[in-house]
């Protein structure tokens, strides 16, 4: 059999053919792979929306923790343009209690929980678990180990304030006391601040900084009866909030007790009109709730947005707000 002759002029340009026709298609496909390698966006999570927020407080009798709530819900509703379902609770200053609520939180599925901690250590495990179920944490007023942000009063600033205008006011001497309170960060800061002032000053003496006060009025009440029973003379006490100071000053007008001055951190519109009005509380150092609230929930949704956090643990200034 005659093999066919094969024409290598033939054979030649089709390879040729060949080469034209796929040197477009591949440069094209390596241009269409470098663009779309340049053009594709980083992953990012996806963006989740704010429905609903959880807040545990430490005490909704004190006028600081209603406006705290009230700025929160305000806040979530301007920032999202719609309705958020808030659940509020009280802890009272009990661990357990606001564990119990945490989980509460975390079976209702909230996007968002604020808290004011009872204890910063002992709710690190179930700030955890809310996170684990995705819902992101916000440690307010207090902090809270674990916390995806804590935004708090300088209560260091705070303290030293109230603790400097007392000082000043018994021309740094005399006796002073403080009325403490749980054992908190928000409150273990504050009576820090006061001491680091008072330890600039020889002539004043420190009688007694071991009192609970509860942070409320009969706490506060119960504490200074206590203090005036027990020293004769007081030149200045230093309450740790204005609930526990309002206790104070009922309790020194029971007894006819007005040789002290008295000074306290938070702020409150009633601790302003006494100041205004009396002769023994003469300032408190103003904390901020409405801007702590705007805060929270502004870093709650960049968190839930996935979005950075340039800074996790913000401390907000305090002012002093005194007799003129």
């Amino acid at each position: 059999m005659q093999k066919p002759v094969v024409n290598m002029w033939s054979v030649l340009a089709m390879r040729k053919m060949m080469t034209t026709i796929c040197l477009p298609i591949v440069s094209a496909s390596i241009l269409l792979l470098s663009l779309l390698a340049h053009a594709t966006p980083s992953i990012t999570p996806a963006t989740t929306q704010l429905r609903s927020i959880g807040i545990s407080v430490s005490d909704l009798g004190n006028p600081y923790f209603v406006k705290l709530i009230d700025a929160t819900t305000a806040a979530a509703e301007r920032l999202t343009h719609h309705s958020v379902k808030m659940y509020i609770h009280s802890d009272a200053y009990d661990i357990n209690r606001q564990i119990q609520q945490v989980n509460s939180f975390i079976d209702k599925g909230v996007d968002l929980i604020i808290l004011t901690a009872a204890d910063e250590h002992k709710i690190a495990p179930v700030v955890a678990k809310a996170q684990r179920a995705g819902i992101k944490v916000v440690a307010v007023d207090m902090n809270a180990q674990g916390a995806d942000a804590t935004i708090t009063t300088d209560n260091v600033q705070a303290g030293m304030l109230a603790c400097e205008r007392l000082a000043k006011k018994i021309h740094y001497r005399g006796n002073f006391a403080i009325i403490n309170g749980v054992s908190v960060s928000s409150v273990l800061e504050r009576v820090a601040g006061c001491k680091s002032v008072l330890k600039k000053y020889p002539k004043i003496t420190l009688l007694n900084d071991r009192l609970n006060g509860t942070g409320s009025a009969e706490g506060g009440m119960e504490a200074m009866t206590y203090l005036m029973e027990k020293y004769p003379h007081l030149d200045a006490v230093f309450s740790i909030n204005d609930p526990t100071a309002l206790g104070a000053l009922q309790a020194s007008k029971q007894a006819n007790r007005n040789e002290f001055f008295l000074a306290s951190v938070d702020g409150a519109q009633f601790a302003i009109d006494a100041i205004q009005q009396d002769n023994i509380w003469i300032a408190t150092a103003i904390q901020r709730p409405i801007i702590m609230a705007n805060k929270a929930v502004e870093i709650g949704i960049k968190l839930l947005q996935g979005q950075p956090i340039p800074q996790r643990f913000i401390l907000i200034p305090s002012m002093l707000v005194e007799k003129p």
